[in-house]
C-alpha cells in the first residue's frame, strides 16, 4: 500500500455536523428560496435545440412532440434547461455522485439480482459528481409541475415537495449516524414501502401490481409482445415510430458498430456474468425509443435466446455527456458509459448483473442493461394527492440514501439542521421554477407552431 492509499483520519460526527453548519452562514438556507432569472438567461428553445445534436434526425421531431405534450413532459426532457438554471443558484458547493435528472418519474420499484424488489433510482445516463442540492431541487420542483398536471390544488402541491424535502433533511440525519456498511447495504423494500400506505385501496393496487410484475416471466409476458416467432428464426415485432429495424438503403440492416461493440461490453463484464451471458445467442437487435430525455438516442434492444422458451432482452442505450458536465466538470472516466454505470452502483442499493459499458466501433459510447427485471413504472398522471404526497416521501428517502452513499451524510445534515428552514425554502423555490417551467413550455410551443422546430405528437 502507498501512502496515498492510506486512509485519511475521519473527522468525528461532532466535527462534519459542526462544519456543515457553519457553511450556514456562507451559504444561507432562506437564499435557496428564490428564482430570478438571469438576464443573460439563454433562450430555452434554443436549449432544447442543443440537445438534440447528433440524435438520430427521425427521431428529433418526435422528442419535441412528447415535450410538447405538457408542461410536465416538457420538465422531462428539459435536463439541460434545468442544469443551466441550477449553476445560477445557490450551493453548499459538497458535492456528491449525482443523478442528473432526478425528477420523480426516475423513481420506481424494479428488482434486484438477489430477486428483492427495490424502490430506487432508475435511469442515471446523466450522473455527475456534483453539488447535492441540484438532484433535490430538481426533484422538489417536479412534484410541483406534476401536482398541476394532474391538476391538484397549490396546497397539494406545496405538500408534496415539503414532505419530499423534510424525507431528504430527516433521512440524512438517519444515515449521518449510521455505520457506513450498514449505510451501504440499506435498502428501501417495496414490501416495507408499501405497507405504510394509508389508503386502503391504494395499497391494495400497489400491492397487487407489484404482485404480478413478480409473477411474469419474460417468456410468458414480454416474449409474446415483443417478438415475431417465423419457421426459422425469432425477430423483434416492429412498432413504428418507437420499435423498428434499422435500415440501410432502404434495406432492414443490423447495427454492425453495436454488434461489434457487444464483444467489448462481454469483456467488461464480471467473468461470472460472462459465463451466464454466453448461456444465451443473438437472434435480433431493434431500435427501441425511450423515454421523453432520451429520444433521438441511440437505443437498442437484444433478443437473445438460450432456447426457445428461454429469451433475455438486454438494452443498449448511447451514453452521451451529462447535461452537468458544462457546470460540474468533466467525468473522469474516458468512456460516458463507464460513467453511467459508475454511477448506478454507487447511487443505487443494487444493480442489474448485465450492467457494463462498451464503445462502438464509430466511437459512440454505450451502456447496457437488461430492458425489463420486475420494473414498476409509476404512472403519475393516476396519482392521487394522498399517493403524490406518500411518494415524495419515498423519493426524498431514496435520493438522501443515495448521496449519502458517495458523499459525507453528516455535513449535509449538519447543514440541513433540524427545522423546516430549508424545506419552506425548497418549497418556494419549486413553486417559481414550475412557473418558469410554464413558460418556457408555451416558448416551445411558438417555436413548433411558428416552424422554428418540428413535433411529431403522437
Amino acid at each position: 500500500m502507498n501512502a496515498r492509499n492510506v486512509p485519511t483520519k475521519r473527522l468525528s460526527l461532532a466535527e462534519l455536523l459542526s462544519a456543515g453548519k457553519a457553511m450556514r452562514d456562507k451559504c444561507p438556507r432562506k437564499e435557496h428560496a428564490f428564482w430570478n432569472p438571469p438576464k443573460n438567461r439563454p433562450d430555452p428553445v434554443s436549449l432544447i435545440a442543443h440537445a438534440d445534436k447528433d440524435r438520430l434526425p427521425e427521431l428529433v421531431a418526435l422528442r419535441h412532440g412528447r415535450m410538447l405534450k405538457s408542461p410536465f413532459t416538457f420538465y422531462r426532457g428539459a435536463a439541460l434547461n434545468m442544469a443551466e438554471d441550477l449553476a445560477h443558484l445557490p450551493t453548499t458547493g459538497v458535492r456528491v455522485q449525482c443523478c442528473g435528472d432526478a425528477h420523480l418519474g426516475n423513481f420506481r420499484a424494479f428488482g434486484t439480482p438477489e430477486r428483492h424488489v427495490n424502490f430506487d433510482i432508475h435511469d442515471l445516463d446523466e450522473t455527475l459528481p456534483a453539488p447535492w442540492e441540484w438532484d433535490l431541487k430538481r426533484l422538489s420542483a417536479s412534484f410541483v409541475v406534476a401536482c398541476r398536471n394532474n391538476g391538484f390544488s397549490r396546497d397539494c402541491a406545496t405538500d408534496a415537495t415539503l414532505t419530499c424535502v423534510r424525507s431528504y433533511r430527516e433521512h440524512m440525519a438517519q444515515y449521518s449516524n449510521m455505520n457506513v456498511l450498514d449505510l451501504w447495504y440499506d435498502r428501501l423494500d417495496v414490501d416495507d414501502i408499501v405497507a405504510r400506505i394509508q389508503n386502503n385501496k391504494e395499497r391494495r393496487f400497489v400491492r397487487d401490481r407489484i404482485q404480478t410484475e413478480r409473477a411474469r416471466s419474460a417468456f410468458e409476458y414480454d416474449f409474446p409482445k415483443l417478438v415475431h416467432k417465423s419457421k426459422t428464426s425469432f425477430l423483434i415485432k416492429e412498432n413504428p415510430p418507437t420499435v423498428f429495424h434499422p435500415k440501410v438503403n432502404g434495406h432492414t440492416a443490423a447495427p454492425q458498430d453495436v454488434l461489434e461493440a457487444f464483444s467489448q461490453y462481454h469483456n467488461n463484464l464480471l467473468p461470472s456474468t460472462r459465463v451466464l451471458l454466453d448461456r444465451f445467442e443473438f437472434k435480433d437487435i431493434a431500435v427501441k425509443v425511450v423515454g421523453v430525455g432520451s429520444v433521438g438516442t441511440r437505443c437498442y434492444v437484444l433478443l437473445m435466446m438460450a432456447g426457445g422458451n428461454d429469451p433475455l432482452f438486454l438494452q443498449a442505450k448511447e451514453a452521451r455527456s451529462s447535461v452537468l458536465e458544462a457546470y460540474a466538470g468533466k467525468s473522469s472516466f474516458p468512456n460516458h458509459g463507464q460513467r453511467v454505470v459508475n454511477g448506478h452502483r454507487l447511487m443505487q442499493s443494487a444493480s442489474d448483473i448485465f450492467l457494463g459499458w462498451t464503445t462502438s466501433s464509430t466511437r459512440r459510447h454505450f451502456y447496457f442493461r437488461q430492458l425489463r427485471d420486475v420494473k414498476v413504472k409509476p404512472i403519475i398522471e393516476n396519482f392521487t394527492p394522498g399517493f403524490m404526497v406518500q411518494f415524495a416521501e419515498w423519493c426524498g428517502h431514496t435520493l438522501a440514501r443515495a448521496h449519502a452513499r458517495s458523499g459525507e451524510p453528516a455535513i449535509i445534515s449538519g447543514y440541513l439542521g433540524k427545522s423546516d428552514t430549508f424545506d419552506k425554502a425548497l418549497a418556494a423555490l419549486s413553486i417559481a421554477y414550475a412557473d418558469q417551467t410554464e413558460k418556457d413550455h408555451a416558448a416551445l410551443g411558438k417555436a413548433v407552431r411558428s416552424g422554428r422546430l418540428k413535433a411529431i405528437i403522437e
